[in-house]
């Protein structure tokens, strides 16, 4: 018989070390994960914030507005702009980094194209607060409304 398994069990200081220091938890031999939400949302804000550092620059807008309306090779994205092509090429790198567009060979070319699900999250984003302000503005307007229809009642009052 082996004799760490004969004696009482005694809790481990490294697994509630652990324990207390992130949301995994372990009980009866298993690992439970109540991060997986958390974990979930990391990855989404951390998408957010590599999509909005790449559209914070108005050339890299512009870009992606000249790919909403379908797919360009770099060349024909240099154009509009007066900068040089390899300005153009580290542009575009961002935006690749981003998971806004992506790049593929085709011969000589390289051929951008939006990837309209980083523009989806984006907005899915912006909906939610959306809602949150559209609500709060309702709630303000129906506190308004009850302070108006309070002062007119006062004023009906006072001149009765």
């Amino acid at each position: 018989m082996r004799p760490w398994k004969a004696w009482p069990s005694t809790p481990d200081p490294r697994r509630e070390a652990a324990r207390s220091a992130s949301p995994i938890f372990f009980a009866a031999g298993k690992i439970f994960l109540d991060r997986i939400a958390k974990i979930h949302n990391h990855s989404v804000v951390s998408n957010l914030d590599s999509t909005f550092a790449a559209l914070s620059d108005p050339t890299r807008r512009a870009m992606v507005e000249r790919l909403s309306r379908g797919p360009a090779t770099v060349r024909s994205l240099t154009e509009p702009f007066s900068l040089t092509q390899q300005m153009i090429s580290k542009h575009v790198a961002c935006l690749v980094r981003a998971r806004i567009v992506a790049k593929t060979r085709r011969g000589r070319e390289s051929i951008c194209t939006l990837r309209p699900e980083a523009i989806k999250t984006v907005s899915d984003w912006a909906i939610g607060y959306r809602q949150f302000w559209e609500e709060s503005f309702d709630r303000l307007d129906a506190v308004v409304q009850t302070m108006k229809a309070k002062e007119t009642r006062d004023d009906r009052q006072r001149g009765s």
